[in-house]
């Protein structure tokens, strides 16, 4: 038995790979490019493409085999509106079908999914469930939930299919839109929130993405649909001024009302200059926290990591990242002056 890893070379895929060796499993990474990361080292790499059927002969899947699917299109980078349906669908939607075919037709039967918390769309209940009404706010998140109801089907046919709902993933490797937020930080500007920041802004770890789908391994594939995130993840405010605080930034925070941001953004949207994606600040200033008790109940699978610690490793990263390029570090204030937005 092998696992095998479609976008393998991917954020949460590489460390999957690596865990998973470690584990004393055989793991082997199949993707479109290979990147130079070390975990090469220890685990193969099967060149194909998950939108070209053709490529899926050169996995050498066997009946034994567990597949896990990280393979997707992200919401970055901020695209036109024209162009989002086909950018996400190609990958997130036509390239799972394309993969359950082909696991059918080889007899594997066991697969772990990705999908996104953004098949949700706006926050009907607190926390959300897996039972939560699924009505998605654009093109990236209805190409994932076109993928859960595939994964029914094939359920139906005999499939084991466990299927993973992740907040916002976060750790090395990814920074994303967070760039933006660092380096208002750095240069001491404010930082405003959509909304006055009372409400909680969950993560997920990419670790915590990966014990998940071994988890699902270790309890059989069960056929269900599974939220990840965090553990009592705080206040927007809070996060932010703990970033901030550490930072030794005398950035202050700044509410504005969500109502006027929004229309300010869907303007920007409609003419193609977006600033953010729509399914990322129509739901910013909403109470869209995971609730996270069925993964935890019937896989065993937990967070072992904060919101607030991920967000300063973050931080941490993108500072290293510039000292790597040569890029000086900004003008600290002095102890007195960086309490300003505590």
């Amino acid at each position: 038995m092998k696992h095998i890893i479609i976008g393998g070379d991917g954020f949460v895929g590489r460390h999957l790979a690596a865990d998973l060796n470690a584990l004393g499993q055989k793991a082997v990474i199949a993707d479109i490019h290979k990147s130079a990361d070390p975990v090469y080292a220890d685990v193969p790499f099967v060149e194909m493409d998950i939108t070209d059927p053709a490529s899926f002969g050169a996995l050498d899947l066997k009946r034994d085999d567990v597949v896990h699917n990280m393979a997707a299109r992200m919401l970055s980078p901020i695209l036109p509106r024209a162009r989002r349906r086909d950018f996400f669908w190609p990958v997130n939607s036509d390239g799972v079908a394309h993969l359950l075919k082909f696991m059918h037709r080889k007899g594997c039967t066991r697969l772990v999914h990705f999908t996104t918390d953004m098949v949700y769309g706006h926050s009907e209940c607190i926390p959300q469930t897996e039972d939560h009404p699924t009505r998605p706010l654009g093109p990236y998140g209805e190409s994932k939930l076109v993928t859960e109801e595939m994964c029914r089907e094939y359920r139906a046919k005999g499939m084991h299919i466990s299927v993973f709902r992740p907040r916002l993933i976060i750790g090395p490797g990814r920074l994303g839109i967070l760039v933006r937020l660092f380096k208002l930080i750095d240069a001491n500007l404010p930082v405003p929130m959509i909304g006055a920041g009372k409400n909680p802004y969950q993560f997920v770890s990419v670790y915590d993405c990966a014990s998940a789908a071994i988890c699902a391994w270790k309890a059989g594939f069960p056929n269900a649909e599974y939220n990840i995130g965090s553990d009592d993840p705080p206040p927007v405010r809070d996060l932010l001024r703990r970033l901030v605080r550490e930072a030794g930034s005398r950035s202050p925070l700044l509410p504005t009302p969500a109502w006027a941001v929004k229309a300010t953004l869907n303007a920007l949207d409609f003419v193609n200059m977006p600033l953010m994606d729509p399914e990322q600040y129509l739901i910013a200033d909403e109470y869209c926290v995971l609730d996270c008790t069925r993964a935890e109940r019937e896989i065993g699978w937990q967070p072992k990591h904060r919101d607030d610690d991920m967000l300063l490793a973050a931080y941490r990263e993108y500072r290293a990242g510039l000292a790597e390029k040569g890029q000086p570090a900004p003008a600290r204030p002095s102890a007195e002056r960086s309490t300003a937005a505590s």
